[in-house]
């Protein structure tokens, strides 16, 4: 899956994303969302898609949001000027695997259902080693590929339709939590089903 297949395929998810994929993912949104309240900071939010997490961070937390979806990102904006989001810095086009801000800008960066999406998770991982403070968090909200079970048949099976779907369904924890500069913290299932998966790493 290349970047402009990604773009391609959020361009048609846009304008029904909150209906749809948007509500299958409120349990992780909010984890994360209410981890980050309580740290504050400056926070970097990968794939901020049509911002349905942006209302509800707490004033006081400088939200900065990159996506590679100008139509997901044109949703973004209606939200932060119809709601008066003054806490969002701002809302950048950017390709996540070359992240145009300097060493060590960001207190956390949040990637919630973004990795299994970016053609190239590994270097993403590299450019939030790199932005992210030494001691700060990165919170990962995403689907893991089972390894055994109906569900891993099925992930196996879908996974050649990821440029239609948009997302890699045999996408493995392992690319996230080998990735160098990074501990873990926090391990947590999440509804509906377990299905998805939230973790919490610290910078090194």
């Amino acid at each position: 899956m290349d970047i402009q297949a990604v773009r391609r395929s959020y361009a048609r998810w846009a304008p029904i994303y909150d209906l749809t994929f948007g509500r299958v993912t409120g349990a992780g949104r909010t984890r994360a969302v209410d981890v980050l309240n309580r740290l504050g900071g400056k926070v970097l939010e990968l794939g901020v898609g049509t911002g349905l997490a942006l209302p509800h961070y707490r004033p006081g937390v400088e939200v900065t949001g990159v996506d590679a979806s100008a139509e997901m990102l044109e949703k973004a904006r209606e939200k932060v000027a119809e709601m008066g989001l003054t806490h969002v810095r701002e809302l950048r086009e950017m390709d996540a695997r070359k992240l145009d801000f300097p060493t060590a800008s960001f207190d956390h960066v949040a990637a919630m259902h973004i990795m299994s999406v970016v053609p190239d998770p590994e270097q993403v991982m590299s450019e939030v080693a790199r932005v992210l403070r030494p001691g700060g968090s990165l919170l990962v909200v995403n689907h893991f590929a089972r390894d055994e079970g109906a569900l891993s048949v099925m992930e196996r099976a879908i996974a050649p339709l990821a440029d239609l779907i948009g997302w890699h369904s045999d996408f493995h924890r392992a690319t996230i939590l080998d990735a160098p500069g990074f501990t873990l913290v926090e391990e947590t299932a999440l509804p509906p089903f377990g299905m998805m998966t939230f973790l919490r790493l610290r910078r090194d």
